[in-house]
């Protein structure tokens, strides 16, 4: 089943009729982190491929991922997914996600909180289903309690106990994995993971970033790593671990990171320090809580991402051509 058996539109709005542009969208959040569901009005991407998709995406439209995603219409967190038709027949919808600054891989909070849209229109029941990303198919089910299930791309990690000096704050270890998105998740933390810290925490996660870049360390593919994830323990009894993950924009996520925590995953188990099926709790920098586990995989794990998503908001945005700002900021 895709979606446009349940009533999607998938016809855009015209673009240069020299009036406004219309699109229709639903806000929500997962743990925290806000994401914009397009239901209807972004250009034609093709019928190729989602990673075709991506890059026309990329090259043709970043106009509208800007005016979608961005400030005055987004924000820095938020991430939006745009609904497309599937290629593979078993998938029920296509989405390819987006920032403030680009297109993304895979989203764990998107897709929980695509999923949870999906479910509050009445497109979808209590069950599982197979969503096609530009990275791959994705598994999700949809409990009965109102929380999501994600199956994540199969994750990896690539490298271990990489050591890495970063200007101002010396030599650290962590190591480099793919949860959907490139990361670099450290444990040596200067400061608290709490909130008075951010800007600080912020700081050093860019610093990060940054040394990586000079240091011409990448992803598998010569991929850029521009995720960063620093870890601690939790305070909260029962959570394994709180973190801290830096996104492409500059902004933190306010979830537990769906990537980030497959991408955790994949180097305890690599490490050995979790086995399969174990539940193992992700808590945020702003306290929600991701549980997750995973099964064995050929090249790394699969994991499996639960958490719930809320409605802010339905929406309609418009596009005006009068308008400086009408595609985004600058």
């Amino acid at each position: 089943m895709d979606l446009r058996e349940t009533g999607q539109d998938t016809t855009p709005a015209a673009r240069h009729d020299g009036g406004m542009h219309h699109l229709d969208a639903i806000d929500s959040h997962t743990g925290g982190e806000p994401t914009r569901v397009i239901l209807a009005g972004f250009p034609d991407l093709g019928s190729g491929p989602l990673a075709e998709r991506r890059r026309i995406l990329e090259l043709e439209h970043d106009d509208f991922r800007a005016a979608i995603a961005s400030e005055p219409r987004g924000s820095d967190p938020l991430v939006c997914a745009i609904l497309t038709p599937p290629v593979d027949p078993t998938a029920l919808t296509g989405v390819l996600f987006v920032n403030n600054v680009g297109t993304l891989g895979m989203c764990g909070h998107g897709m929980i909180g695509l999923v949870h849209t999906l479910s509050s229109l009445g497109r979808i029941s209590t069950g599982t289903y197979r969503i096609e990303t530009a990275v791959g198919v994705v598994p999700v089910e949809c409990h009965g309690d109102g929380s999501v299930t994600v199956e994540n791309v199969e994750s990896y990690r690539f490298k271990a106990a990489l050591e890495l000096e970063v200007p101002g704050a010396g030599r650290i270890t962590g190591d480099v994995a793919w949860g959907g998105n490139w990361f670099f998740i450290t444990h040596d933390v200067p400061v608290p993971l709490v909130r008075p810290n951010l800007a600080a925490l912020t700081a050093y996660a860019a610093a990060i970033r940054q040394a990586l870049g000079t240091a011409g360390i990448r992803g598998a593919g010569d991929a850029e790593i521009d995720h960063i994830e620093l870890q601690s323990p939790s305070p909260t009894p029962g959570v394994d671990a709180r973190n801290f993950v830096l996104c492409p924009g500059m902004a933190y996520d306010r979830s537990p990171c769906g990537t980030g925590t497959s991408a955790t995953l994949a180097c305890l188990a690599e490490a050995g320090r979790l086995p399969p099926g174990v539940v193992y709790r992700q808590e945020s920098f702003v306290g929600s809580v991701f549980e997750a586990a995973y099964r064995p995989g050929t090249h790394g794990i699969w994991p499996r991402i639960r958490g719930r998503a809320h409605l802010t908001a339905h929406v309609h945005l418009v596009i005006d051509p009068a308008d400086p700002f009408a595609f985004g900021i600058p």
